[in-house]
């Protein structure tokens, strides 16, 4: 019998508060000229994902923990999970309309499938192995899901399921492109993996930093070159996002050297195939994550990392910095004006104006 303890966590933030503002050049042709950070709720903790569910937002976080913010109440519930004595990081999060989904990153790893009205965690999937590392997680449907994780053997390890998430199944390695020699991925943002209709990519990273992709919910795969910079153990795509089928994004760079600004950004217009390098020397180091901004026809674009808040408004070309804030990991946007970020300590409401 598995075991696993709740402990629920009932806090209210007490008020949002208004902690940073920045006001861009007036002469600037950007379309956001300036932005404000309103703070949700702060505390000691790392959040890598989270999911945006109308007046909520779910997240995940180290130390066993989950929950979520209601932005109409100021309200945040979370929830400890424990599996004997084990130490849980989460560094995923999906979800369905009537469900969550969270994995461990480390061995064992531990998928549980939670309602989101009971938030009666489930284990669903769990896989015991030194080398399991997983990195990220969506749903395309109801019913259909993916996650995935570092390579145990000469694959990418990647799990699927096709009955909402009660269980999970691996995808065998003669039916996946093979990895290269430290080739990884990096659980930065949940942001490894992308999905639009049906197409789903993933990107990786390491000493080998390619991106997958799959035409038909992971049924068949092919896997592309990039120019990103590779070859050491921190470095590659950290983070992706795709407007459409057609055009997308990557981001990352070198960990060891967060400072660096170029070989660490890319676009593709032609759904992955090719990747071009962009805004060399110009703009943003390492970044953690990218989002393509709602209804901007691909020309705008957020990222966050450890220089700040950058934005372009010309699909990447050129770079404002909006915020030297450098706490955030992951932003999801809410409407073309308005995104919450998460990160070290807090979360956060970004208001672009």
């Amino acid at each position: 019998m598995q075991k696993f303890f709740i402990f629920p966590l009932l806090l209210l933030c007490f008020a949002s508060c208004k902690t940073a503002i920045y006001n861009s050049d007036k002469s600037s042709s950007l379309n956001y000229k300036s932005l404000t950070i309103d703070t949700l709720f702060q505390d000691e903790i790392s959040i890598r994902a989270i999911e945006l569910d109308n007046n909520k937002i779910w997240y995940t976080a180290n130390k066993g923990r989950f929950g979520f913010f209601n932005m109409d109440s100021n309200f945040k519930k979370e929830i400890i999970l424990s599996k004997d004595s084990l130490k849980l990081e989460f560094r995923s999060i999906a979800q369905t309309m009537d469900n969550l989904y969270i994995v461990n990153v480390g061995s064992p790893a531990v998928l549980y499938k939670i309602s989101k009205n009971e938030l009666d965690p489930k284990l669903v999937y769990q896989e015991n192995n030194d080398k399991v590392f997983f990195d990220s997680m969506k749903f395309w449907d109801h019913d259909n899901g993916i996650a995935m994780g570092d390579p145990i053997s000469n694959c990418l390890n990647i799990i699927i399921t096709k009955d909402g998430g009660n269980s999970w199944h691996k995808i065998p390695c003669e039916k996946l492109p093979k990895t290269e020699e430290g080739e990884a991925a990096f659980a930065a943002s949940n942001t490894n993996i992308i999905i639009k209709g049906n197409s789903t990519w993933i990107v990786s990273g390491g000493k080998k930093s390619r991106v997958f992709h799959s035409p038909d919910r992971a049924l068949n795969w092919k896997v592309y070159e990039t120019p990103i910079v590779q070859g050491k153990a921190m470095t590659g795509i950290f983070t992706a996002d795709f407007y459409n089928e057609k055009l997308g994004f990557v981001a990352g760079g070198n960990y060891d050297v967060q400072g660096q600004n170029f070989a660490n950004k890319a676009v593709t217009t032609n759904g992955g195939k090719t990747w071009k390098l962009i805004a060399e020397n110009l703009g943003f180091g390492y970044a953690s994550c990218v989002q393509y901004v709602p209804e901007s026809k691909g020309n705008s674009l957020v990222v966050v990392g450890t220089s700040g808040v950058y934005y372009s408004a010309n699909a990447g070309k050129t770079w404002k910095l909006l915020s030297e804030d450098t706490s955030f990991y992951t932003l999801r946007f809410i409407n073309e004006n308005t995104a919450i970020a998460a990160g070290k300590n807090k979360m956060v409401r970004l208001n672009f104006k």
